[in-house]
């Protein structure tokens, strides 16, 4: 199977790779309804790629049975209009079992988690993402890259065996490193999307990516294109003038190692009164006295 065969899901990836919230009723169930309200929104908005059951939709806080659901909702919301990268990880057989039901959906491709095993070795990672990309073949696969450790020529030795592994979330916070990483695994052989968001895209498209990820998309997806029309372009100015806009809110995010990421959207989308503010252990809601600064921020934003 060449590489051709996935066009679509390619060019996909080199655009705002939005990550969706997974908003939760007063019962702390998964609120459909307002799931379905903000799929729309950031459709609406101008997003085209979505990502759901990625980070900031707590993916290692929900069941099984709502990771599921989170894929089912988003692929009967937004299937026809968007592509869909679902994400999935945990114990192989449930990766596997996950990646097939995203494939039944309709579902064009899988975003693979990093493995969270305290033995991690890299001939073990390609084996991991091997049994997962050989289960679907049909189905572009990505690779979420958070380990500093891992070689490129790991993921190289990956793509020998699997076609269909066609990008990359590269979420190392090192450029340097990502350039390198980069050109180890072959820079034309992947689409390498910037999955530290907006904060690192300009210097990852600096150094060969074409895309990033997003969680503020599901505050101001217009924000997010923004930087992602001037990244296209070359126009870091442009991009640096957003990354201005955007700082303080994503400094919130990554305070004391990214403890409030989520809790920082979700707190913005509480403000904008599009979902509950809950968040699940181990995340927590902010304090009372840091609400006001993300309420001001998102409203400013929405103007």
């Amino acid at each position: 199977m060449s590489s051709v065969t996935f066009e679509t899901q390619r060019t996909a990836l080199a655009d705002v790779v939005a990550i969706p919230v997974t908003p939760f009723a007063a019962d702390g169930s998964v609120d459909t309804g307002a799931h379905r309200a903000l799929l729309r929104r950031l459709l609406g908005g101008g997003i085209r790629t979505l990502a759901p059951n990625g980070n900031t939709g707590e993916f290692y806080a929900l069941t099984p049975e709502e990771r599921g659901l989170v894929t089912e909702l988003t692929m009967d919301e937004a299937g026809d209009r968007s592509v869909i990268l679902v994400g999935v990880g945990h114990d192989l057989p449930t990766a596997i079992a996950s990646a097939r039901h995203a494939r039944d959906l309709g579902a064009p491709m899988v975003m693979v988690h990093q493995p969270v095993h305290p033995y991690v070795s890299a001939a073990g990672w390609v084996d991991y993402h091997r049994a997962i990309a050989e289960s679907v073949p049909e189905l572009g696969v990505v690779p979420y890259i958070r380990d500093a450790r891992l070689p490129g020529a790991r993921l190289a030795e990956l793509a020998g065996h699997c076609p269909n592994v066609i990008g990359v979330k590269y979420a190392v916070p090192d450029a340097a490193r990502f350039a390198a990483f980069a050109r180890d695994a072959g820079l034309d052989r992947f689409v390498w999307v910037a999955g530290l968001a907006e904060p690192y895209a300009p210097s990852y498209f600096s150094a060969g990516a074409t895309g990033f990820t997003s969680g503020l998309a599901n505050v101001a997806p217009a924000v997010s294109l923004n930087m992602a029309e001037a990244l296209r372009s070359g126009d870091y100015p442009a991009a640096m003038k957003v990354w201005e806009q955007i700082r303080r809110f994503e400094e919130l995010r990554a305070a004391h190692g990214s403890a409030n990421n989520v809790t920082v959207v979700k707190e913005a989308l509480a403000a904008l009164g599009l979902c509950r503010r809950d968040v699940r252990p181990p995340s927590r809601p902010l304090p009372e006295d840091e609400r006001a600064e993300v309420a001001a921020i998102a409203t400013g934003w929405s103007i």
